[in-house]
């Protein structure tokens, strides 16, 4: 029994123990983190309590995927897709910018079809350190948000199931478990997680194309900022301090509704530019 829990020619579990002990110390340290956080003194309101799980999901993510990565896969937490050489900040900064244009087609694409109204800039109501302020908060929260479901989805997710069964299963079931984790999300459908999926699939290919996690977090944070801070989407059912106000109507078979364009048809064409970016962006290095 023991050899079974073991690959043949290597000293460590197999992947399906290592996914399951990996998880189980994802919860034991969120739990942990949740409840030393109930113990400070801070004052409840819809931006800490994102804040707060957010960094909870930090400190358990990154805590579980050392400890497994360093004692289950007997690897370093570097060599899951964090080397650090001179592609780190020009990998992020591309994934930023492909991200912009993809929101950048979809708003347009649905103002142009009659879908999105635009009725005013954050400016215009609010005043300029509010908009500063907000601004910055969210870029920096959504800094955190890539890191960490990259880390584990892109990261350890894909890795290990890769490394038990194939890419291609690798790929499929990383998805599936990152669109089915976002069902949790407010106005979240079946649809919306079939969405999902295919972002995880795309996220996924950054990393394909790279080896790495720098183009798949700047990836994720660039679809997060643009689509809810800069355009005013919702980011995956969430509201977040939108820099535009616009007005969404139409089908939201296409729109996406209140999930946001991820929820739509209308991502798979935002989703396919962006495969091809990535591919022209990454061409240079895979020739050289």
């Amino acid at each position: 029994m023991i050899r079974k829990l073991f690959i043949s020619s290597e000293p460590r579990l197999r992947a399906g123990w290592r996914l399951l002990i990996q998880t189980f110390l994802l919860v034991i340290l969120g739990i942990a983190a949740g409840l030393l956080t109930d113990l400070l003194p801070i004052k409840s309101t819809p931006d800490s309590i994102l804040w707060i799980g957010e960094l909870i999901e930090l400190f358990a993510i990154v805590g579980s995927v050392y400890l497994a990565r360093r004692f289950l896969d007997k690897g370093s937490f570097v060599s899951i897709g964090f080397k650090i050489d001179k592609h780190i900040l020009f990998d992020i900064l591309a994934g930023i910018i492909i991200a912009s244009i993809m929101m950048g087609l979809i708003f347009i694409a649905l103002q142009a079809l009659g879908w999105l109204k635009f009725e005013s800039f954050a400016w215009n109501t609010d005043l300029a350190p509010t908009v500063i302020s907000q601004t910055l908060l969210f870029f920096f929260f959504f800094i955190i948000v890539g890191f960490n479901e990259e880390l584990l989805f892109r990261g350890y997710y894909l890795q290990t199931i890769t490394s038990g069964l194939n890419l291609f299963w690798g790929l499929i079931i990383s998805s599936i478990v990152f669109g089915g984790l976002h069902l949790a999300n407010p106005n979240a459908t079946w649809v919306s997680a079939a969405g999902i999926f295919f972002a995880g699939l795309f996220l996924a290919y950054g990393y394909i194309r790279t080896k790495q996690l720098w183009l798949s977090i700047g990836l994720h944070i660039g679809w997060n900022f643009f689509e809810g801070v800069v355009f005013g989407f919702p980011v995956s059912g969430l509201s977040i301090y939108p820099l535009t106000h616009i007005r969404v109507s139409g089908p939201e078979v296409w729109t996406g509704g209140a999930f946001g364009p991820e929820a739509g048809l209308i991502i798979l064409p935002a989703l396919a530019l962006g495969a091809v970016l990535i591919y022209f962006y990454t061409c240079s290095r895979l020739d050289s």
